[in-house]
């Protein structure tokens, strides 16, 4: 399994108090409708984390999913249940990424 980070906002950067707290009540609302969705439609998903965040973002997501297909799916879900903006990243774990190094410079030299 590949591990995601989704990261999404619930409304756009310039939106107005009032708008931003209906979406943070929206998504309260929708998170439970949107967990049982991804288990349904995608049920060899694993989230492994999911955070209200400071910054940028409004949330996170970290989750493992088979392939690039299924983590699309799983940001359009995220998407058809009201988030403004979605992000996916593929993660890659240190110790992999310090193995593809070793491999690429043994190879170089």
């Amino acid at each position: 399994m590949k591990t995601y980070i989704m990261m999404t906002k619930i409304a756009p950067h310039d939106a107005h108090l009032i708008e931003v707290t209906h979406k943070l009540q929206d998504h309260n609302k929708n998170a439970a409708a949107w967990l049982q969705e991804v288990k349904e439609l995608c049920p060899e998903v694993n989230v492994l984390a999911h955070y209200a965040i400071l910054g940028p973002y409004d949330f996170m997501c970290i989750y493992e999913a088979p392939d690039e297909v299924t983590a699309a799916k799983i940001s359009l879900l995220s998407r058809s249940k009201g988030a403004f903006q979605v992000e996916s990243w593929n993660a890659i774990p240190t110790k992999e990424l310090e193995d593809v190094l070793d491999s690429v410079l043994t190879n170089t030299q």
